[in-house]
């Protein structure tokens, strides 16, 4: 396993999406790595000619090397309950995530915590955006876990004060929350020379009252941080926002009015929006994490991602575990995939998502989502070096060597879109470090 930081070269299938909807591909391709960061991509004949014993050369042909995938939305708390129940949204909340979620504390939060960022190396994800619960110490167990395991993370601690599932006295717990997510902010954001940040994370404004809103977002203007929160993702959660806000022209200015909506703001789902809303999160360069494994599972809705992209919204997608029933960002481009197909059954003019836009959503629109794209998201010579190398063989219906050497660089990401699972995940690297490495893996050309 390459953990030190002397220089190294990999060898394999290169893809990356700089482009949406156009890959770059080199099939006998090499990157050579350096103090965290991609320094050289090409040929490996090439680059090995230039460096012949000057680094250690990895022999990952059969394999693709790709970008570090991107998981923008899910829930840390949340993992032990995927794929339970048949309700939709709110219903769903009361029955089996308010209740996982008042448990994830103390002992609990300790035992799952580091089984979740362990999931997620292992399939291939390098970046996650992700919720706690309620409580201090489940955030704060969340950072020490995403230290050890080495992966780019951007948590925050869930803020609710208005039906929230912790047993502080109503109003208490405004304040509480405000002043503990202020002390994790001030304790993690920028963390481990920048791999680790904060979100200040109202859940929506369902449970959240406006000073609770307003104060999340003057905390992260004063310290530099994330803001995220959910919107329009169920129709049901559009009524209850509109009898809580009525004075509000829609959902979006309930959080344009607190003040959420900014640069560095990651709204997940965003289904159900109007002209104006679309045209407000384009105006004030908000994101939106496109959760569609989720939407799927709970009936939410389709979202209307075109529309999104046109106005210039920068999107990537999320797993939003445990809405979503996995972590595999390949499957969850796959979701991707088949919402705009279902919505192009029923709006002739609409062109369905191709995999190579779902894969870019997945690496280039996630890191320009977190504005990461100048250090992640393609192979580019100085980026950081944030990696997933996928065992092609592994996913092939039978053993074919001859059917390898005649892919090409979309029929590479389709496979691993349509049949991609931990089992085919090779190595997951952040800077250039090694954080997850498959048993079977030989190290030296």
């Amino acid at each position: 396993m390459q953990n030190d930081s002397s220089p190294f070269g990999l060898r394999g299938f290169l893809i990356d999406a700089p482009v949406f909807g156009a890959l770059r591909g080199r099939p006998n391709g090499a990157v050579v790595v350096d103090k965290g960061k991609i320094v050289e991509i090409g040929d490996y004949d090439d680059l090995r000619r230039l460096r012949p014993n000057s680094i250690q050369w990895l022999d990952r042909r059969g394999a693709a090397i790709f970008p570090g995938l991107i998981d923008c939305h899910t829930h840390l708390p949340q993992y032990s309950v995927v794929a339970r129940g048949e309700s939709e949204l709110l219903p769903w909340l009361r029955q089996h995530v308010f209740p996982v979620e008042r448990e994830f504390t103390g002992p609990k939060a300790r035992a799952e915590t580091p089984l979740f960022f362990q999931e997620l190396v292992r399939n291939g994800t390098t970046s996650v955006v992700a919720y706690a619960a309620i409580y201090e110490d489940s955030c704060d167990i969340a950072f020490e876990a995403a230290r050890q395991y080495g992966i780019r993370a951007i948590i925050g601690k869930m803020m609710m004060d208005l039906g929230s599932y912790g047993q502080l006295q109503p109003k208490k717990v405004l304040s509480i929350s405000l002043l503990e997510s202020e002390r994790l902010c001030r304790k993690w954001h920028r963390a481990e020379d920048g791999r680790l940040e904060y979100a200040f994370s109202p859940r929506f404004a369902v449970t959240c009252s406006e000073k609770l809103m307003r104060g999340a977002a003057e905390l992260a203007a004063r310290l530099e941080a994330y803001l995220q929160t959910h919107l329009a993702e169920n129709r049901e959660e559009l009524e209850k926002v509109h009898h809580l806000y009525m004075s509000a022209r829609d959902y979006t200015h309930v959080y344009e009015k607190c003040g959420m909506l900014t640069p560095r703001t990651v709204l997940g789902h965003c289904i159900h929006l109007n002209p104006r809303e679309v045209a407000a999160i384009a105006a004030a360069q908000s994101t939106v994490a496109h959760c569609p494994s989720s939407n799927l599972f709970l009936g939410s809705g389709l979202m209307k991602l075109d529309q999104l992209l046109k106005a210039g919204i920068n999107v990537g997608l999320g797993s939003d575990v445990a809405g979503g029933p996995e972590l595999n960002m390949w499957q969850v481009m796959r979701a991707a995939i088949e919402v705009q197909k279902a919505r192009s059954a029923y709006e002739p003019n609409l062109r369905p998502l191709r995999p190579s836009e779902a894969f870019y959503l997945a690496t280039t629109g996630g890191a320009r989502s977190l504005g990461k794209a100048k250090i992640v998201g393609t192979l580019d010579p100085g980026k950081e070096a944030d990696l997933t190398i996928v065992d092609l063989a592994a996913l092939l219906p039978y053993p074919n060597p001859e059917a390898l050497a005649e892919l090409v660089p979309n029929d590479v990401v389709a496979l691993c879109i349509y049949r991609g699972a931990p089992h085919a995940n090779l190595e997951t690297y952040v800077r250039g470090k090694c954080i997850y490495q498959s048993r079977n893996v030989m190290n030296t050309v």
